[in-house]
């Protein structure tokens, strides 16, 4: 698997789990990490720069094409 689906799995994971948090445990605090997975998705699709994709290279993940 490479870099870029980690990533994209990754995110997508937390999404869903902060979301259910929200609907079903009527918490409010998820929405913030909700807001900063978003947040970072976007300013990572324009910069190149993700946290997560740098830890995975360096733990020796194969990179893709988004994060070289």
């Amino acid at each position: 698997m490479s870099i870029d689906r980690i990533v994209f799995a990754f995110a997508g994971t937390v999404i869903l789990t902060m979301l259910a948090l929200v609907l079903f445990a009527g918490l409010t605090w998820p929405l913030y990490v909700i807001a900063f997975v978003g947040t970072n998705m976007l300013q990572s699709a324009f910069t190149g720069f993700c946290p997560l994709a740098l830890i995975l290279k360096r733990l020796g993940a194969r990179p893709g094409m988004a994060f070289t």
